[in-house]
């Protein structure tokens, strides 16, 4: 598990080529350089691609890392927003 002093940080980690951006969503200590080790992935995020099916987000985990303490950046939260909205709509649909 994670240890005690680690300042956990739910951020984007950069993986795509030169002028094809790519990012993955990831939970990594706040010491570590941005594209260095993580202790999990959570989605990612093509930010050419069009629309609003441009990130995928695992919510129950990101849910599970916040409770836990972690610390999404302004980015991210952005996107655990969207998904709870979207989340919420198919549930209000069915009733």
């Amino acid at each position: 598990m994670v240890g005690f002093n680690m300042a956990v940080k739910i951020r984007m980690k950069r993986v795509g080529m030169k002028n094809t951006p790519v990012y993955r969503i990831v939970v990594a200590d706040g010491r570590t350089k941005r594209d260095g080790r993580f202790l999990e992935e959570l989605g990612t995020y093509w930010p050419l691609r069009q629309g609003a099916d441009n990130y995928t987000l695992d919510l129950a985990r990101a849910e599970h890392w916040m409770k836990c303490g972690a610390q999404p950046s302004d980015t991210v939260r952005s996107f655990i927003r969207k998904a709870r909205r979207a989340a919420a709509v198919p549930a209000a649909a069915k009733a």
